[in-house]
């Protein structure tokens, strides 16, 4: 090994192969599983952020409604509890993504999108909810040059729909909030962003659900799902529940309703956290406004300052497993983790000498438009909400109220959007899906070695709407 890889080597040594979140001291008990036959109004299935959005405002809404959730392990375990922490106000997974598949819409959607992140900072004070919630920020840096005019062209959509709070930074400004050679400048989105710890954001949306009534029983899959009379039947490992209404937020797992597994895709990304910064370490890197930060590559770095003073650091690397199966062996990935550790000493080589506390990773469940779809089954009595390609810690209470609307069955702002009565292009069998994601991979990193210049493979996916992204 040469002597910089055993540096990079050196810094993950002593770092736990567990996502750090997971191991925060308030993590609560794990909750009885469901023995026997329950009856409810609503059942919920899923204990991420979709799942607990659902039953919250369902009982927001009618609190004389009864609601169950099920989840197949401990509420927040997967993506709710291994993610960045980056809360977005954007639907659409970016302003360039929306408007190239809803244009019309895009005022709207963006109305819509800060109207819940609102929410969830109101629901985070109303709820007591301690889960380090500081509304910071991002900033998406450049670090080659076509990705700075990129930036600039953003910037000047957004000014002319009329869109304010973007501010771009040249070189010497983004340096000064956060310190690289690597950046050449930066958009900084003020408002639409925040920054939080996603695990206590999962466990406290399960204390508020508590509070409110909604009977919550963990270890608990869905394994079926059927007609029942009037209502709905969905089976578990040691009982089942009868509902009248039932909202699926399993997202990554494979959805109760067969016809849907076809639009998503599990994606596995991996991050690092390194060990508290010292307070010349923190001083050598400034960051003193808290931001996230994510650069402008198609393989892209995502990384933020947590409340004790660590660095998170990842992305670049999406994992397609063949066949879309999941296991927990995927859950790390050595030759990743290194790669992750050469680059953020590459961006930041003033902190030579810092090592890595935890390193972890999980699956996304990405869709071909790489934002939310939507939809019912069972005449009405079943909705779902999937393919939230790594925008789900904001966007899911998004999708939540999109469910609740859809299971009502009156329209509503959101029941009309085309992007709630659309689907994307579900991927191809197996072994084309292999095949197109790996192919779209290896153009991707292309792309970002030669400028930005998409080959005929990108332009024919872009023309006909499809894409991989994490």
């Amino acid at each position: 090994m040469a002597p910089a890889a055993m540096t990079f080597a050196k810094s993950l040594s002593d770092a736990r192969p567990a996502p750090f979140w997971l191991e925060d001291p308030g993590k609560p008990d794990a909750l009885p599983a469901l023995a026997g036959d329950e009856r409810c109004d609503l059942l919920v299935v899923g204990g991420g952020y979709s799942g607990l959005w659902t039953a919250l405002l369902a009982k927001e809404r009618d609190p004389a409604r009864d609601v169950v959730l099920i989840e197949g392990r401990e509420t927040g375990w997967a993506a709710s509890g291994r993610n960045g922490g980056f809360c977005a106000a954007s639907l659409t997974h970016g302003l360039g993504n929306g408007l190239a598949r809803w244009p019309d819409e895009m005022v709207k959607l963006e109305e819509l999108g800060a109207r819940n992140l609102d929410a969830i900072e109101d629901a985070v004070a109303r709820y007591g909810i301690d889960c380090d919630f500081e509304r910071t920020g991002e900033i998406d840096v450049a670090t080659e040059p076509h990705q700075l005019a990129e930036l600039h062209e953003t910037h000047d959509e957004a000014s002319r729909l009329g869109f304010t709070g973007l501010e771009l930074l040249d070189a010497d400004a983004v340096r000064a909030e956060v310190d690289s050679p690597t950046f050449l400048g930066g958009l900084w989105d003020r408002r639409g962003v925040a920054m939080l710890h996603p695990a206590k954001l999962a466990w406290g949306l399960k204390r508020a659900c508590q509070e409110l009534g909604v009977r919550i029983y963990e270890n608990t899959p869905g394994l079926r799902i059927a007609a029942s009379g009037p209502g709905i039947v969905v089976g578990t490992p040691y009982g089942r529940v009868l509902a009248h209404r039932v909202a699926l937020g399993t997202n990554v797992f494979p959805s109760l309703v067969k016809r849907v597994r076809a639009y998503t895709v599990p994606v596995y990304d991996y991050a690092l956290m390194t060990e508290p910064l010292s307070a010349a370490q923190l001083a050598s890197v400034g960051w003193k406004r808290r931001q996230g930060l994510g650069d402008s590559a198609n393989q892209f770095h995502y990384f933020r300052i947590t409340a004790d003073n660590r660095i998170l650091w990842g992305g670049y690397d999406a994992i397609y497993p063949f066949g879309g199966r999941m296991s927990a062996e995927m859950d790390h990935r050595p030759q990743t983790y290194l790669k992750l550790a050469r680059h953020f000493f590459h961006c930041f080589p003033q902190l030579e000498g810092l090592r890595f506390s935890h390193a972890w990773g999980g699956a996304i469940d990405t869709c071909s438009r790489f934002s939310a779809f939507f939809g019912t089954a069972h005449g009405g009595k079943v909705a779902y909400a999937a393919g939230y390609t790594g925008l789900g810690v904001g966007a899911t209470r998004f999708g939540a109220d999109v469910m609740l609307d859809l299971l009502g069955g009156e329209p509503t702002e959101r029941t009309e959007l085309k992007m709630v009565r659309s689907k994307p292009l579900p991927f191809p069998p197996e072994p084309a899906a292999w095949a197109g994601i790996g192919l779209t991979k290896w153009s991707m990193a292309r792309a970002d070695a030669n400028g930005g210049r998409r080959n005929l493979w990108l332009r024919t996916m872009d023309r006909f709407g499809l894409g991989f992204d994490s």
